[in-house]
């Protein structure tokens, strides 16, 4: 998904991040929120079922046992065919996707531990990539301080890179904007860091 490269240069950005404020930051990059197998498996059905309609509309004649057959082939055929990523992604309704990368950034923000910072001012930064969907979590002590409408701006600064093809440099000043904030806001009083600088990047569900 992410060159070592760069996921070394944001491993360093992150650590200077964390130095200039008491938040605790951590990327989590998914190449998709969910693995989304029953609708492509819905639409193959579906359109299966219609296989005797087209049939008797290019006066195909069969029997019974024969339809049956060829809607199996076609369901199968286009079971496999709808799970390749381009088109799949085409099949699901924009709703389903932004709800599955939502609850997914709830989770990891859960399994990262950001619940469980001092002072809690744990900040995530997810990305799901086959939904196109970034989201800033952020935990009570931060939420309390800087107002949802900051973070929702960088969001969308990130998302208009990511459209231009500038996901790299959309990721790096969408994190360096997010240092900024929090050193402004919660500056160091201490070194301590309690969670990895590295970007935790996921497997394909």
């Amino acid at each position: 998904m992410l060159s070592k490269t760069f996921i070394d240069t944001l491993t360093a950005r992150t650590k200077v991040v964390e130095q200039t404020t008491d938040a605790e930051v951590v990327t989590v990059l998914a190449p998709a929120s969910d693995g989304y197998y029953y609708i492509p498996t819905l639409w193959a059905a579906l359109l299966a079922l219609l296989t005797p309609l087209l049939l008797h509309y290019l006066d195909f004649w069969f029997e019974w046992y024969d339809v049956l057959l060829t809607q199996w082939l076609v369901w199968l055929a286009l079971s496999l065919l709808f799970q390749w990523s381009p088109i799949k992604m085409r099949l699901i309704p924009r709703n389903v996707l932004r709800t599955r990368a939502a609850r997914y950034a709830r989770l990891q923000f859960l399994e990262q531990g950001l619940h469980r910072t001092p002072d809690r001012l744990g900040v995530l930064l997810f990305v799901s990539l086959a939904e196109r969907y970034v989201e800033i979590l952020t935990d009570d002590g931060v939420a309390r301080r800087i107002d949802n409408v900051v973070w929702q701006d960088m969001v969308g600064s990130f998302v208009q890179r990511v459209r231009r093809g500038e996901l790299e440099p959309g990721l790096l000043a969408c994190l360096d904007a997010i240092g900024e904030k929090l050193a402004a806001t919660f500056p160091p009083t201490h070194q301590d860091n309690h969670l990895p600088d590295a970007p935790v990047v996921l497997a394909e569900p």
